[in-house]
């Protein structure tokens, strides 16, 4: 009987955020697990999330939409929130963690001498939670009108602003200071982060 050729999906980096996402809510690893950071090379997060998971690693990048300039023209896609940082779970008494570093897109686990440095308990478990059905992390839960805001995309990136209002579908107007004045301009929710 002759076999037929199966096709294999590809996944986007979108799709495989969202079902580590899903998988993470519950630790299944149990208590001696702990997030560990990891140097990546510059924009091979999505290589080294495939091959740690390959290894049967769980691996967390948080996500968030960046806007590029080049040449007149504006473009928006999902980002690395830490550019050249990943996260992994791991239980360093019982897995084999030093084949991490040897992952291809990895460069090294952040160390403290001969054992990787655990991030601070519940960090990632928070980012984890500010995960969205579609893979970015949304903050947009802390807004509040009056609130110092940064805008996270689109043409006034990385610009800070005064959140004047937020409607229940998600929109707001923020106010950003330009030249003597403030400009109110509208946008989603989903591009702005509360600051401090």
């Amino acid at each position: 009987m002759p076999k037929t050729a199966e096709r294999r999906r590809v996944t986007s980096p979108e799709e495989t955020t969202t079902r580590v996402v899903e998988s993470l809510q519950q630790p299944a690893a149990g208590p001696a697990v702990r997030w560990y950071a990891a140097s990546v090379f510059p924009g091979k997060e999505n290589i080294a999330e495939r091959h740690l998971r390959m290894q049967g690693f769980h691996s967390f990048v948080p996500r968030c939409e960046k806007t590029t300039r080049h040449a007149r023209r504006i473009e928006t896609r999902p980002a690395a929130y830490f550019p050249g940082y990943m996260f992994i779970a791991l239980n360093v008494a019982l897995q084999r963690w030093r084949s991490v570093n040897g992952t291809f897109g990895v460069r090294s686990l952040i160390m403290q001498g001969e054992r990787p440095l655990p991030v601070p308990s519940g960090l990632v478990e928070r980012f984890i939670a500010l995960t969205g059905k579609d893979g970015l992390l949304d903050f947009s839960g802390r807004l509040a009108a009056g609130a110092s805001v940064r805008i996270l995309s689109g043409p006034f990136a990385e610009m800070i602003g005064r959140l004047d209002r937020l409607d229940p579908a998600g929109r707001a107007r923020v106010l950003v200071a330009i030249m003597n004045g403030e400009i109110p301009v509208d946008m989603d929710s989903r591009e702005l982060v509360a600051i401090a």
